[in-house]
């Protein structure tokens, strides 16, 4: 249990899922916004958060582009922005030796190295999905995965709205590496799209089917297809507020620990472990 308060700032304050989370935070027990930011030259700049938020009582936390600032006005940032602004993000809170938690999806191998190396220094926590459902859905896959076997062929089919820039998701992306493990295999065997005559299902190999389009907020369904029956395990939000609470659970859990590289799984791993 955190005895203290945490103090949090949200980074893209102003965009869909930064707003999300100041009102989480607004309603969270020992954790205190402390900063908010966005990109210079935002027409919000200057805006009170929580105003942007749709709270009544202001917070005093103006919207600033000075990343740094924030950095070390906080004890834990929290970034769910664009590969390129949460590495200016991570190397604010490098300097300040600020954590941080991050939900952005989309690097690089190259810039997700860059993530991992700055934990050495400082307390960095990573997920794709910061929903407590979806990451019971990881635990449950993988053992799903690993009982079943290979004679299940193994889809996984994701939606999102319009806007989302990556694909497969990253929370995809993570179901494939959970049942990759679970079926002690390499996930770059997968295949991510089919077109034309590409020949016969491959035994043993991961799909994955992308849709995108109007407002969805995300769907995620594993299908393990057998001979005469079929298993689906999948996870629906309708709401932003489950990723939007997992993260300020995850704030504060990482508040005051230790640099190192954290997930999601580390968070709730007592209560996986029962």
């Amino acid at each position: 249990m955190v005895e203290h308060t945490a103090r949090v700032g949200v980074v893209g304050a102003a965009g869909k899922m930064g707003r999300t989370i100041v009102q989480s935070l607004a309603e969270t027990e020992h954790a205190e916004l402390s900063a908010a930011t966005e990109y210079a030259g935002s027409s919000l700049l200057g805006a009170d958060a929580a105003d942007l938020a749709g709270i009544t009582e202001k917070s005093g936390v103006l919207v600033t582009a000075d990343i740094a600032a924030a950095a070390v006005a906080s004890d834990v940032m929290i970034d769910f922005t664009r590969p390129a602004s949460t590495l200016a993000s991570l190397d604010a809170c490098l300097a300040s030796g600020t954590a941080i938690v991050i939900g952005t999806t989309g690097f690089t191998e190259a810039e997700r190295a860059r993530v991992e190396a700055a934990a050495a220094k400082i307390p960095v926590l990573v997920s794709a999905n910061f929903s407590v459902g979806v990451n019971v859905l990881l635990n449950l896959l993988e053992r799903a995965a690993s009982v079943l076997g290979d004679d299940y062929d193994i889809e996984v089919v994701e939606a999102h709205h319009r806007h989302k820039v990556d694909s497969p998701s990253g929370t995809a992306l993570a179901m494939g590496e959970a049942l990759a493990r679970g079926r002690g295999i390499d996930l770059s065997e997968s295949v991510f799209c089919r077109h034309g005559e590409d020949g016969p299902r491959p035994k043993g190999v991961i799909g994955f089917q992308t849709v995108r389009g109007g407002d969805v907020v995300g769907e995620h369904m594993a299908l393990f297809l057998g001979d005469g029956e079929r298993v689906e395990i999948g996870h629906r939000a309708s709401s932003r507020f489950n990723f939007s609470r997992g993260a300020v659970r995850a704030a504060l859990w990482l508040s005051g620990r230790a640099a190192g590289f954290y997930s999601m799984q580390d968070v709730l791993a007592d209560a996986l472990e029962r």
